[in-house]
């Protein structure tokens, strides 16, 4: 075949090319060499000469299409309404394979003629091409020129009474009546509305929306409507949800059986506006009772049909706060008892697992409601007993920590302590005044390291390093130093007893047992001596504490030593009973029973005198030791002056090794008390540093401003309130950090 134009006769071209299309549009059997023969035809109509024929042909090919859907259209509607559907659909199964398989014959046409007749954005904005015809414009390649014929033809004659079909098809599935069309026909048909239209750059879908998804809405929205109206009179809450959620289910499966996809979350809007959003003041009447009884079945249900309604959620999630906020004030409201702080973290830890598990269930893990558990277990842990009370949770947190690190009778596996401090964070995390915490917990920490009292040190540094990733560095400075002090002051125990060593026979003339403790004053919290007076150190001390200051003050100039003779601790061998014991005792306890050493007897008058204590600090360590029997008292009733203390020489302990708790050990009230008032004075510090920084940072800021940075700042250990924060500001004035602006009484400069 030569590719070099030439005259062509286009009648009888055309002739012969006509048979063929028809052979193709109809799907009739074309043989190869013919097909290669109109396909060379196309071509030389296209480039014939001495003028090109592409124009004539585009017009005889569109008067062929138009006449051939013409024709169809008439056998269409001779089947009458019952087969109407049927013969559309057969009819567009045909004629759409037909024409892609034209829209191949005339490729070159396509590819040469039509595309160079478009004119590109370019071209129309400058008006530099020289084809401007409207004819030219409004040519379409011959696949779409043959969609377009069957839409202006086909489905614009017919759609009234297609949709009115296709809508009773689809109803009859719904409602689960026999049903004579297929639902591939009827799928078949709704997507000829999308197809004629595909070869669009835009707006493919508006031919299949108007007709058909416009109506098909309509119609499912009334169904709906019905649907609610008949089961809100015949069924409770629970049956009503369970219709709906089949209803979504079902819908959702018959959209993407029949529809297009774009139609499927149309379809879910239309039946939840319908059946749930319409009802929604009754269901959320209804979630009152679900979640008051924790009706699971229910609230499972309800999750699922409120969640894709804008703001469906918030009654739910606001009675689930209520509800949590209340079962957990209700678990640790009548807690009493010595082991209060256990009772009060479990109970906590129990509320919280068993929500987390039913919101995790029941709600897929939602995080709008695992924000509402948070802000319930929040309001629970900083709950006050009365408004000028502070919480109980930070105090009763450190207890529970210090009863796992604290060595104890009952024996636990390391696995289950680990566990359980692990999961204590998740109450901590809850505590607003977490440097409440810290105090308590510090100080507790203070008396395990300094008594020996730890269960594990890895454990006690585990815990550690939780708070600080809940917290950051600065709220556990303080708590590491106190471990580096520990381990620095073991060392500074073994320099000294080598330098005693090389002091030749002194360390035998001691002829005790002596190790120290130094600890820096700011990263304990120890606190001075409780007696009024200096402390007589016994007789038997007294070399060992002056060869350790002499030792001390030769390694480091420039420091001082404070004794803090109420924390330390002695073991003392008793050898005037059967058998011999070995009784660990404080410092004031071993004193009291070192001037034992040579009499029997004393008064405490004398024992007080000799010691340099008050009579009620005397009396608070006798009384200890007249308890464990160690000692008998004169009268009955409480020791006065004149009470004389004897040694107890028919005691008996199965135990020949004890300890006898002393009365400062434990936690008095004045202490908790103490602990607040020092909390406060640190807070007030806080504030005030944490203002002048913002202050000198930004210069001039009005009060609001000022207090909300305020707050941002400290909120992570505490959350002042706004009356400290004004009186901060206050004082800050008055020592001249800060000043009013003469422009406004709420606006502050930083005074440089």
């Amino acid at each position: 075949m030569s590719l070099k134009p030439k005259v062509v006769d286009f009648h009888q071209t055309w002739n012969v090319l006509q048979e063929t299309v028809k052979g193709v549009i109809t799907l009739a059997n074309v043989p190869r060499a013919i097909w290669n023969d109109r396909f060379s035809d196309v071509y030389s109509l296209c480039v014939a000469y001495p003028e090109p024929l592409a124009d004539r042909l585009y017009n005889e090919t569109a008067r062929f299409l138009d006449n051939h859907v013409t024709q169809l259209l008439a056998k269409v509607k001779l089947q009458g309404e019952n087969g109407l559907l049927q013969a559309y659909y057969q009819a567009w199964e045909e004629y759409s394979q037909g024409i892609s398989y034209l829209h191949q014959l005339y490729l070159f046409f396509n590819q040469q003629h039509i595309k160079k007749q478009r004119l590109n954005e370019a071209e129309i904005f400058y008006g530099t091409s020289s084809t401007n015809s409207p004819e030219c414009q409004e040519q379409k390649e011959i696949g779409e020129l043959g969609l377009y014929i069957w839409k202006k033809k086909m489905i614009e004659s017919l759609k009234d009474c297609l949709v009115t079909l296709l809508l009773e098809g689809i109803n009859a599935d719904r409602v689960g009546e026999a049903q004579p069309i297929q639902a591939n026909i009827i799928r078949g048909v709704i997507q000829s509305f999308v197809r004629v239209e595909e070869y669009k750059l835009k707006d493919q879908l508006n031919l299949y929306q108007e007709i058909f998804e416009g109506p098909f809405l309509k119609r499912s929205g009334d169904f709906y409507s019905r649907e609610a109206s008949e089961l809100l009179q015949q069924s409770d809450v629970t049956h009503y949800m369970e219709k709906v959620t089949w209803r979504l289910a079902q819908e959702e499966l018959r959209a993407h059986r029949f529809l297009h996809i774009t139609s499927v979350p149309k379809v879910r809007q239309c039946c939840e506006e319908k059946m749930v959003a319409a009802h929604v003041t009754w269901l959320d009447t209804e979630v009152d009772a679900m979640v008051q009884h924790e009706r699971r079945k229910d609230l499972a249900l309800i999750y699922p049909l409120l969640r894709p309604l804008p703001g469906g959620l918030s009654h739910l999630i606001q009675k689930l706060t209520a509800h949590v906020t209340n079962e957990g004030l209700q678990a640790i409201g009548s807690l009493q008892g010595e082991n209060v702080h256990t009772q009060f973290v479990e109970s906590m830890l129990d509320v919280h697992s068993k929500y987390s598990e039913l919101i995790k269930d029941l709600f897929k893990g939602d995080q709008a409601f695992i924000g509402a558990l948070d802000k319930a277990c929040s309001a629970v842990v900083n709950h006050r007993p009365a408004p000028r009370q502070p919480a109980r949770a930070p105090e009763l947190l450190a207890k529970y920590c210090d009863s796992l690190l604290k060595k104890s009778t009952k024996v636990a596996s390391e696995a289950e302590i680990e566990e359980k401090l692990t999961r204590s964070i998740t109450v901590f995390k809850y505590v607003d005044d977490k440097d409440v915490f810290q105090k308590f917990y510090a100080r507790m920490l203070a008396k395990r390291l300094i008594h020996q009292q730890s269960q594990s040190m890895d454990a006690e540094e585990a815990m550690i390093d939780r708070l600080k990733q809940a917290c950051g560095y600065e709220f556990t400075n303080k708590l590491h130093r106190m471990f580096t002090d520990m381990s620095v002051s073991a060392d500074l125990n073994t320099k000294f007893t080598t330098s005693l060593r090389e002091r030749e026979g002194e360390h035998h003339q001691f002829g005790i047992g002596f190790s120290v403790y130094v600890l820096q004053a700011g990263a304990w919290p120890l606190g001075l001596p409780p007696s009024p007076g200096p402390f007589h150190v016994p007789q038997q001390l007294e070399k060992s504490v002056q060869a350790f200051e002499s030792f001390y003050h030769a390694q480091f100039s420039g420091r001082k030593l404070t004794w803090l003779h109420h924390l330390c601790q002695g073991e003392l061998k008793l050898n005037y009973l059967k058998k011999p014991y070995l009784v660990t005792v404080q410092t004031y306890q071993m004193a009291l029973l070192l001037l034992f050493e040579h009499c029997d007897a004393i008064s405490c008058k004398e024992a007080a005198a000799s010691l340099r204590l008050s009579h009620d600090q005397l009396v608070k360590h006798a009384i200890t030791l007249v308890d464990c029997k160690l000692l008998k008292k004169s009268l009955e009733g409480e020791l006065d002056e004149d009470t004389i203390l004897t040694l107890n020489l028919d005691y008996y302990n199965k135990r020949t090794k004890f300890r006898v708790t002393g009365a400062l050990q434990k936690d008095a009230p004045h202490d908790t008390e103490a602990t607040h008032r020092s909390v406060d004075d640190d807070r007030k510090l806080y504030l005030q540093a944490a203002i002048v920084r913002i202050m000198k940072s930004r210069k001039v800021l009005k009060h609001n401003q000022l207090v909300q940075e305020v707050l941002g700042q400290s909120k992570v250990t505490f959350a002042p309130s706004i009356g400290m924060i004004k009186k901060c500001i206050e004082n800050l004035i008055d020592k001249q950090y800060i000043e009013r602006t003469s422009k406004s009484a709420d606006e502050y400069s930083y005074v440089a």
